[in-house]
């Protein structure tokens, strides 16, 4: 079951303008659930490309709005989209403010909608995608079962283990015991409704103007926001993330991936992402020092780097 209607435009403010040229569609999944999903026409000369942006737990596509001008100032065609159960997509439990999935593997419903329905009718193109933090293990997920759907990955701070839990084994197991007790819609513990971190000693970003860039947003539009996930979704997603650390899991994918991550994150596990680069047969990693856990939003020196690396690999 789902809830509340899929928004059907983008809000742009001052602060974040969201890009010009931008077609907003809703998307269905196989498995009944709507979706809102956004494509943008590059206005300088294609390269021939569509970039394909999945973002992380929380996130909505108006946070990208920086991003993807980056991505179109390239020659890309820009596709992104919200994942069910946050942003302007559907949301699977009554309360909205609630992060929930049932599995973490429906996620790959999501991003199999948007490349039939959004991405495929665009023609031949090439693909790559860039992915943060959730967005990257989904995509993990999916290259596990298909690795021929993209040239290239770009993957900031990826969801492969947490550094904010001091015993994710104890946790996930505590997560998936209070599951199976009939818990799993409920807020994890000491979890909120509450959608933004305060600036000061945040574990985000270290640019200020950037972290506001979601309390603005949902200041005008509220039904994009949502708080601390469910007891559910920390189940499924601990056990997503114990499976893509099996060694072999890397050693079988063979589309190039760059993971970029920061030596300091406070919300991944930049040591577990690095193993995971290291397995690759086609990987790199690159260490981002002065970062937060979102390098697309930190300070100016920070994305430079990381967007002198991202032209580098894409080529």
């Amino acid at each position: 079951m789902q809830f509340n209607a899929v928004r059907g435009d983008l809000v742009s403010i001052p602060d974040n303008p969201v890009p010009g040229g931008h077609t907003v569609s809703r998307v269905v999944t196989q498995d009944g659930v709507a979706l809102r999903a956004a494509h943008w026409n590059p206005a300088v000369r294609e390269n021939g490309k569509v970039a394909l942006v999945l973002q992380g737990r929380t996130e909505f596509i108006e946070r990208y709005a920086e991003t993807i001008g980056e991505l179109l100032c390239r020659g890309f065609q820009v596709v992104s989209f919200d994942w069910r159960g946050q942003g302007g997509s559907a949301r699977l439990l009554p309360d909205r403010a609630k992060g929930h999935v049932h599995r973490f593997d429906d996620y790959l419903f999501d991003l199999d909608a948007v490349l039939t329905h959004v991405v495929a009718p665009l023609g031949a193109k090439g693909r790559i995608a860039l992915a943060h933090s959730m967005g990257g293990a989904v995509l993990l997920r999916a290259l596990q079962q298909n690795d021929r759907g993209f040239e290239r990955c770009v993957l900031s701070a990826p969801m492969i283990g947490l550094s904010m839990v001091k015993a994710p084994k104890v946790a996930g197991l505590a997560a998936g015991f209070l599951t199976k007790m009939g818990l799993s819609a409920r807020y994890v513990p000491g979890g909120t409704a509450e959608p933004t971190f305060p600036f000061p000693d945040n574990p985000l970003t270290r640019d200020a103007s950037r972290h506001a860039i979601a309390g603005k947003v949902f200041a005008t539009a509220p039904d994009l926001a949502i708080g601390s996930p469910t007891i559910g979704w920390t189940a499924t997603s601990f056990s997503a993330m114990f499976e893509l650390q099996n060694p072999s899991i890397a050693a079988a994918i063979v589309t190039p991936i760059l993971i970029a991550a920061s030596p300091t994150d406070r919300i991944t596990s930049t040591p577990v992402a690095q193993a995971f680069a290291e397995r690759l047969p086609n990987g790199r990693f690159l260490a981002v020092p002065g970062a937060e856990h979102e390098i697309l939003l930190e300070m100016d020196p920070v994305r430079a780097a990381f967007w002198q690396a991202f032209d580098g690999f894409i080529g």
